[in-house]
């Protein structure tokens, strides 16, 4: 098997170090420089919070190469959510939960396609795009030339909100990976949905779910 590129990234050099070395050991992980990043790389950001700082190298991690991020962070602001998946983070890790294990899993489920925000970061992002849309914010819209989510689709969404990854749900929908996938680049197109959690807090939020 493949070992997954890895590109650790922050504006504190000791947090950079820090989740490097975590992974460094690890069978499934090649670190890799960011002279040697392609489009198979993901790129994990870290820091304490979404400051400014923080945020423009989000920018420019997502302009310089459409990466997938993976966010680690102590702490992230609910009004924030929206600023970290419009930059590309398609995946959080809490800082205090960030052992070499959970990074692993997390780069491994990015890697395969999935989206990895906690629970409690998916119904925080509902209830943000809610009080966007109340207050005549702009968000992903459905456009006039779309009819909602279909049956397949909504079956699909209710089991990325289970927590199954592309395998799992191709297995209990008995249709390939490559339908499941081809499923979801739909939505998030046309939708103009960042990931897959930003369609299942969509789709929560249109009473789909």
């Amino acid at each position: 098997m493949d070992r997954i590129p890895v590109l650790v990234d922050s504006i504190d050099t000791i947090s950079k170090l820090g989740v490097s070395a975590s992974l460094r050991y690890e069978n499934a992980i090649r670190l890799v420089d960011e002279h040697e990043v392609d489009e198979q790389t993901i790129v994990f950001v870290v820091g304490a919070q979404l400051d400014e700082d923080l945020e423009r190298l989000l920018r420019r991690t997502h302009g310089r190469s459409r990466n997938r991020i993976v966010l680690v962070v102590s702490s992230l602001r609910e009004e924030e959510l929206l600023s970290a998946v419009s930059y590309g983070v398609c995946a959080l890790v809490w800082r205090h939960e960030a052992t070499p294990t959970q990074l692993v899993n997390t780069a491994s489920r990015v890697a395969s396609g999935q989206a990895a925000l906690p629970p409690d970061l998916v119904t925080r992002l509902l209830r943000q795009i809610t009080r966007i849309q109340g207050s005549g914010g702009t968000t992903p819209q459905q456009s006039s030339a779309t009819a909602g989510l279909d049956e397949r689709e909504i079956s699909v969404l209710k089991l990325i909100a289970g927590g199954l990854d592309t395998k799992e749900i191709a297995l209990e929908l008995s249709y390939s990976e490559r339908t499941i996938k081809n499923v979801l680049h739909d939505i998030t197109r046309r939708f103009n949905l960042r990931n897959r959690a930003h369609a299942v807090a969509y789709a929560m939020q249109e009473g789909y779910l």
